[in-house]
């Protein structure tokens, strides 16, 4: 079946929330271009924005605001220091990253994210953590996994570090640690349910290699540059982990110049593959605000998964100095692993955006994005591209 056929209801689905997006947007556009330039005029953020060579510290704190499917209207508070070693400009920019938040859905926590070079760039440490009480909607396993979902409340812990060294230019090498922690877990499910792998609760850690290569300049909106990452980690009882299994993962992402000045051609994959005992909350998951827009950040996940996505961006438009646009698809795919990944289980997503530029001088802009799936629509609101 067509399912955008005229006549068909995903078509007048379509055609209803295309003209809705624009009218959204074209109001979001002027409520936010009002508010940004209230907000870039505060002394701090002006001087955290501009485009002072010195490479003194900066120190930037604002408020976000966000829409995704899995936390509805999401309000955060951001703090974030940027840096260079030894104070020297030629050392690439470092970053520290605090961001604390609540959602509709009565989720909250804090993360903390760093991507901090030492003097030049030989070390490079990458890492995040999280902590946060997140109730997720839990499908099942599989790609063939039901629309029912049970209510998970949980809150958990994540820790992932990597401590590398250059061993080439833009190319680093080292070790990587893992940990996870889900607990308080709760299912909203009958006793006779099939539980999965976990449910109870499980504390597991990690230890392993990296790979990674990097030339990119603004992480939040890359023009031109690649970003690869290649990582084996192996979760172990001699580590005081619960569950015994290994986890390979890579991502890819590689961005070029599109057809004409301020087009952007960016494309990603990623996948991961797990061996051994993986509880369900550390499967593959499919979905998100990044890749797979569009479904719910775990509305599929198994031991193996892949994921396939491009973008074209218009940064800004033509006939603006402000305004941007972008149009996305992607596809991926779940499976018990790798040798049992069903082509015609394939599941695909598409969408488009607005952007509106908020710093000019770190040429970043806020994103809304507009996803179309099978199962529905998903709508995103972010500051910085989705990779």
């Amino acid at each position: 079946m067509n399912v955008f056929s005229k006549n068909s209801i995903y078509y007048n689905r379509f055609l209803l929330f295309s003209f809705l997006f624009c009218l959204n947007q074209s109001l979001y556009a002027q409520v936010i271009k009002e508010n940004i330039e209230q907000l870039k005029n505060a002394p701090l953020i002006k001087e955290a924005m501009s485009d002072d060579t010195s490479g003194a510290p900066k120190f930037l704190v604002y408020p976000t605001l966000a829409f995704t499917p899995e936390t509805k209207w999401e309000f955060g508070l951001v703090n974030l220091w940027l840096f260079h070693a030894k104070r020297n400009y030629q050392n690439r920019l470092n970053e520290v990253n605090t961001f604390t938040f609540y959602t509709q859905q009565r989720q909250y926590g804090i993360w903390v994210d760093h991507a901090i070079y030492s003097d030049k760039n030989d070390w490079f440490f990458l890492g995040r953590g999280r902590f946060q009480y997140f109730p997720i909607k839990y499908y099942g396993i599989g790609t063939d996994a039901p629309s029912q979902y049970q209510v998970v409340s949980n809150a958990n812990l994540q820790i992932r570090e990597r401590v590398l060294r250059k061993v080439k230019e833009n190319f680093y090498i080292g070790l990587e640690f893992d940990h996870h922690r889900i607990f308080d877990v709760s299912f909203d499910a009958p006793s006779n349910y099939d539980f999965p792998l976990g449910a109870g609760g499980s504390a597991n850690t990690a230890l392993g290699v990296g790979l990674v290569y990097d030339d990119r300049k603004n992480v939040l909106n890359v023009r031109n540059g690649m970003f690869a990452e290649l990582a084996y980690l192996q979760y172990s009882s001699a580590f005081s982990s619960q569950y015994n299994f290994s986890s390979l993962q890579y991502d890819a992402r590689i961005f070029r110049p599109g057809f004409s000045k301020n087009q952007v051609i960016a494309i990603q994959s990623n996948g991961m593959l797990n061996l051994g005992s993986v509880p369900f909350n550390q499967l593959a998951l499919m979905g998100g605000e990044s890749m797979m827009r569009g479904y719910y950040l775990g509305r599929f996940r198994d031991k193996a998964m892949i994921n396939l996505q491009a973008e074209y961006r218009f940064l800004p438009l033509p006939f603006s100095k402000s305004l941007g646009a972008a149009v996305f698809a992607s596809m991926g795919n779940v499976a018990p692993s790798v040798q049992t990944i069903d082509a015609s289980q394939t599941k695909f997503a598409a969408g488009l955006g607005l952007r509106y530029l908020v710093f000019k001088a770190k040429d970043i802009y806020v994103r809304t994005d507009l996803a179309f799936t099978r199962e529905g629509s998903g709508f995103y609101l972010y500051i910085g591209e989705a990779f």
